[in-house]
């Protein structure tokens, strides 16, 4: 595996106020490797489809079906396709369409010290599972923010009582 490692920002598009990620990841990762990073660091459970669109090709998990015409993401690289200042986007359910912008901000020399992947930096929760995408979210954050809203007790309780808008945790 490669001794370069590269620092990503992941940005959840079109979510207000930010949801992102910094991310330091193998050179030598897979694409289906980032998705697992990614799925991972942004508190996904990976249970929707997804694909990577870089220079114009999309890449995932090949459609058995023929319906998705998508590269295969176990054979690409990230130091084949990507390097620093590179911009990719990240798709994750295809129902919520959740559209990732995806920034290469550097490559360094991996530290014989450290673990990788690893998140070392972001902001605020990832929306749940199945909200909606970015409108449902934005009706989930008014509610919850609202006691006097007419959805707060159904959408507090749809979200759990543990789900903070502003949290995030770097140990994910």
């Amino acid at each position: 595996m490669s001794r370069q490692i590269f620092q990503l920002r992941i940005s959840l598009s079109g979510v207000r106020p930010p949801v992102w990620r910094r991310v330091l990841v193998p050179a030598g990762y897979t694409l289906d490797r980032l998705h697992r990073v990614v799925q991972h660091s942004m508190g996904w459970r990976d249970c929707r489809l997804h694909s990577f669109e870089i220079d114009g090709l999309q890449y995932g998990e090949p459609d058995p079906d023929g319906e998705l015409a998508l590269d295969d993401e176990l054979d690409v690289r990230l130091d084949e396709v990507l390097g620093k200042g590179s911009r990719f986007q990240y798709t994750y359910d295809f129902g919520d369409w959740w559209e990732h912008d995806v920034v290469v901000e550097d490559a360094l020399t991996a530290d014989p010290e450290e673990r990788y992947p690893a998140c070392v930096d972001g902001e605020r929760a990832c929306p749940p599972e199945g909200v909606g995408g970015v409108a449902g979210y934005q009706l989930l954050l008014a509610a919850l923010a609202d006691p006097a809203h007419p959805e707060h007790a159904s959408m507090r309780e749809w979200a759990g009582e543990s789900f903070d808008p502003l949290a995030f945790d770097a140990g994910r």
